[in-house]
């Protein structure tokens, strides 16, 4: 390994000469993490995306920013050390965890992030969220560049609030996006009468030759 992709858990100072150093109460960890992840030594940034959840929740947001870089392999360590940070998170027995990735996480969806940004996040919550992350995800629902994400999440995350938000969205969506949503609650045992099951519904007409007589 080169000089860059040794001990990846030292302090980096922010200075003008090193622009991806994190402000100065930024964690060690996460500043190194970052700074691997952009770095050019590539056996350091698949080190660093391995071994993501050493810097722990706090290193989400950082990484949630690189999404969108231009280099599309530093985008793709990004996603892997964050997924690396949320399945850590949430094995059993890390709550504390958990809670922490999630409270991270959830100010991503906000209105202003990037879609690559948000829909990432909404499958992150799919498997780690609960009852905290029901009202931004349910927020986009009536974004149409992110509901099927959101919409994908919700249906995953246990709970009466994630179906009441179900709920609420199939009565006030437009027509051609219910059916999306009541398969979402039929999923979750809710009956949806009124609402067509479109794999039930032909999408070709079959016709049938009758038996020539021989």
């Amino acid at each position: 390994m080169t000089t860059g992709g040794k001990a990846a858990m030292g302090a980096v100072t922010a200075t003008a000469a090193n622009p991806w150093a994190a402000p100065a109460d930024e964690p060690a960890a996460v500043v190194d993490l970052i700074r691997y992840i952009k770095g050019e030594d590539l056996t350091a940034r698949a080190k660093a995306w391995k071994n993501a959840h050493i810097a722990g929740p706090a290193a989400l947001r950082p990484l949630a920013a690189l999404l969108t870089d231009e280099d599309i392999e530093v985008t793709r360590a990004a996603r892997r050390a964050m997924w690396q940070i949320v399945r850590d998170a949430g094995r059993p027995g890390a709550d504390p965890l958990r809670r922490q990735a999630v409270e991270e996480l959830v100010p991503l969806l906000a209105d202003g992030q990037p879609r690559a940004v948000r829909a990432e996040v909404a499958w992150m919550l799919s498997e780690i969220g609960g009852d905290e992350s029901v009202p931004r995800l349910a927020a986009l629902l009536t974004d149409e560049s992110v509901r099927e994400d959101a919409r994908a999440a919700l249906e995953r995350i246990p709970g009466e609030q994630s179906l009441a938000a179900l709920r609420a969205a199939l009565a006030a969506a437009p027509d051609d996006y219910k059916p999306a949503l009541a398969a979402s609650l039929r999923v979750r045992g809710v009956a949806v009468p009124d609402v067509p099951d479109l794999k039930l519904v032909p999408t070709k007409t079959t016709t049938i030759k009758p038996v020539q007589p021989e």
